[in-house]
């Protein structure tokens, strides 16, 4: 199983299931998880709100909404009922390939 790759705070209980929804989520441009991508920059779950904090390899990206509905569709999936999502596109810090897992750096042949 791959460390987690992003910064989580909430609920012990929610880090797996929001994990595992995320890792769900493919850049359908790279075929592979936004997790393994390094996209997800961040989730903050708090009483109300469950806050996913995402970039895109460039902001030129085609399918940013497409990925970033996916993402909604897929918490909606494992967080509690009343809870709010909310998917903020952030630019900073910019992208790099380091971001990217050890096997997804394998898949582009780094």
């Amino acid at each position: 199983m791959t460390l987690q790759q992003f910064p989580y705070e909430g609920p012990p209980e929610l880090r797996g299931p929001m994990t595992a929804a995320l890792r769900r989520v493919v850049d359908p441009e790279l075929s592979m998880s936004i997790v393994d991508v390094g996209l997800v920059y961040g989730v903050v779950i708090t009483q109300d709100l469950a806050r996913v904090q995402v970039t895109m390899t460039s902001a030129a990206c085609p399918v940013a909404d497409v990925i970033i509905d996916e993402i909604e569709t897929e918490l909606d999936r494992v967080v509690p009922a009343g809870l709010l999502i909310q998917v903020e596109l952030v630019w900073e810090p910019e992208w790099t390939p380091e971001r990217m897992s050890e096997s997804a750096k394998r898949f582009m042949g780094w």
